[in-house]
C-alpha cells in the first residue's frame, strides 16, 4: 500500500511562487509515474501535471504550462511541483497521486481515472 503526503501549500500573492512536495512510501517509487491534480471549491478535481517513471518526461495542463514544473527525486521518494507566476485562479487544494501499477506509459497520465492512490491534499491560496 502506498502512502502519499503533500506539503508546501500556503498563502501567496499573485505573481508569487510556491513549491509543493509529495513524499511517497510503501512501494518502489522510481518505477511509478506520479501526477498532480487540484480541486477548487465547487469544481471537479482536475489534472495539473504528471511525470513519467523513466527519463523524467512530463505533461502539463494547458492552464499551467510554462508556469509550473513537475520534477522528482527518486533518492528521496519525492515528487515536486514548482509553481511560478501564480494567479488567483490557481487557488485550490492540490493533490499528488500515483497509478496502480509500475512502468506506466505517458498515455493517460492526464486522466484522473488512471490513479488510485491519493494524498490528503495541501491548500494553495493565491490572493489578488
Amino acid at each position: 500500500q502506498v502512502q502519499l503526503v503533500e506539503s508546501g501549500g500556503g498563502l501567496v500573492q499573485a505573481g508569487g511562487s510556491l513549491r509543493l512536495s509529495c513524499a511517497a512510501s510503501g512501494r518502489t517509487f522510481s518505477r511509478y509515474a506520479m501526477g498532480w491534480f487540484r480541486q477548487a471549491p465547487g469544481k471537479e478535481r482536475e489534472f495539473v501535471a504528471a511525470i513519467s517513471w523513466f527519463a523524467g518526461r512530463t505533461v502539463y495542463a494547458a492552464s499551467v504550462k510554462g508556469r509550473f514544473t513537475v520534477s522528482r527525486d527518486n533518492a528521496k521518494n519525492t515528487v515536486y511541483l514548482q509553481m511560478n507566476s501564480l494567479k488567483p485562479e490557481d487557488t485550490a487544494v492540490y493533490y499528488c497521486a500515483a497509478p496502480p501499477g509500475p512502468f506506466a506509459s505517458m498515455i493517460g497520465l492526464d486522466d484522473i481515472k488512471g490513479y488510485d492512490h491519493w494524498g490528503q491534499g495541501t491548500q494553495v491560496t493565491v490572493s489578488s
